[in-house]
């Protein structure tokens, strides 16, 4: 759901409502569910491969997909991220990969948001929710 949902539960916290908590609740509870599916296929290494919301975006500042990396974080789990757009070394204290296929070879396990042809060599490896490759 989307992410704006939290700043419009703070706009809105003197106004009596459900909807928007049960929003904010539901998003938390879908990454604790995605976290522990992942953690059942006991991966030591997690890739994340791409942090955009949607296909040919480059906003991920605010991505759930963080909320999933910190959920396996703090279970032991390396995450490691390719996303080509990102300079830096580091992605909330995860290395940044700037080769995938130095990224497919490293991961265990890929968590993919948006599905790309590019990655289905390790289709095998791949997590997603993308049922219909659509955005």
């Amino acid at each position: 759901l989307p992410k704006d949902t939290k700043q419009l539960l703070a706009n809105y916290k003197d106004v009596p409502n459900n909807i928007i908590g049960a929003i904010v609740e539901a998003n938390r509870t879908r990454k604790d569910f995605i976290a522990e599916s992942i953690l059942k296929k006991k991966p030591k290494t997690v890739g994340i491969y791409r942090l955009t919301m949607k296909a040919n975006s480059d906003n991920f500042r605010q991505s759930s997909v963080q909320g999933v990396m910190k959920r396996l974080k703090a279970k032991g789990i390396e995450v490691i991220v390719y996303e080509p757009v990102l300079q830096e070394e580091l992605f909330y204290n995860s290395k940044v990969i700037k080769s995938l296929e130095e990224f497919k070879e490293m991961s265990d396990l890929i968590v993919v948001n948006r599905y790309n042809e590019e990655i289905s060599d390790v289709a095998y490896k791949v997590y997603t929710r993308d049922l219909y490759y659509k955005d």
